[in-house]
């Protein structure tokens, strides 16, 4: 990096000559780290898939990937587990809020805006940091199934499927090559499952995590089924 570019690189308020916030670009390299994870749009819902990290003595339990928000929103992310963490309970929180206030479920959509309307705060005011992380916000509302992505500086992007980490360019040749709308759920878990594997060479039954999401429910569905789609 050129010593001219120094004093844009460690400010995150401050455009560079060229036009780039260079902050925000070191946060989507994060995001780019991290383990490859899959959002597909199905017939009455959505799959968001992604593969767990391993470390020997670890419960795997205690590594997740994907979070259920309410009853009919999930969220998948790659990047920073913690800032994935904090995203999700605030959004657990704006869901309960909107249910109590409105009386009736958040739509995806809005919640997503929220969501992006925080991380875009953080780019906008000196002494904090980008949020590290990119999700895959899916679930059912009153429009249907409904599949949006959040990157670092804020973007709002809605998907009929979508990879996002670091395998994220093999996997999305998977998806434009087999997706097609109207999935049932097990042709779309066989086509998520296989986007996965390439893009995580090292990924197995017991570390794909899946999560089904409809306008009811959002099940983690078990190892036996994900299994079956190898």
């Amino acid at each position: 990096m050129p010593p001219s570019y120094m004093a844009y690189d460690r400010t995150i308020v401050v455009f560079s000559p060229d036009g780039r916030l260079l902050q925000v670009e070191y946060a989507r390299e994060m995001v780019k780290s991290g383990s490859t994870s899959i959002g597909i749009k199905i017939d009455g819902g959505v799959l968001l898939g992604s593969v767990k990290m391993t470390v020997p003595l670890a419960v795997p339990e205690s590594y997740r990937k994907t979070y259920q928000v309410d009853d009919h929103i999930g969220i998948v992310s790659a990047g920073s587990l913690a800032d994935a963490r904090e995203l999700v309970d605030t959004g657990r929180t704006r869901a309960q809020i909107h249910q109590i206030t409105y009386g009736e479920p958040i739509s995806v959509a809005s919640l997503t805006t929220y969501l992006c309307d925080r991380k875009h705060l953080v780019t906008q005011y000196a002494g904090v940091r980008p949020y590290g992380v990119g999700l895959l916000v899916g679930g059912v509302d009153h429009t249907g199934p409904k599949l949006f992505e959040t990157e670092p500086s804020g973007t709002m992007i809605e998907w009929k499927a979508q990879a996002i980490g670091r395998g994220a360019d093999k996997a999305k040749k998977i998806l434009e090559k087999d997706y097609k709308e109207g999935l049932d759920v097990e042709r779309g878990l066989r086509i998520l499952v296989h986007a996965l594997r390439a893009g995580e060479k090292d990924a197995s039954p017991e570390l794909i995590e899946v999560l089904h999401v409809t306008e009811k429910t959002a099940t983690v569905l078990p190892a036996s089924q994900v299994r079956k789609s190898f």
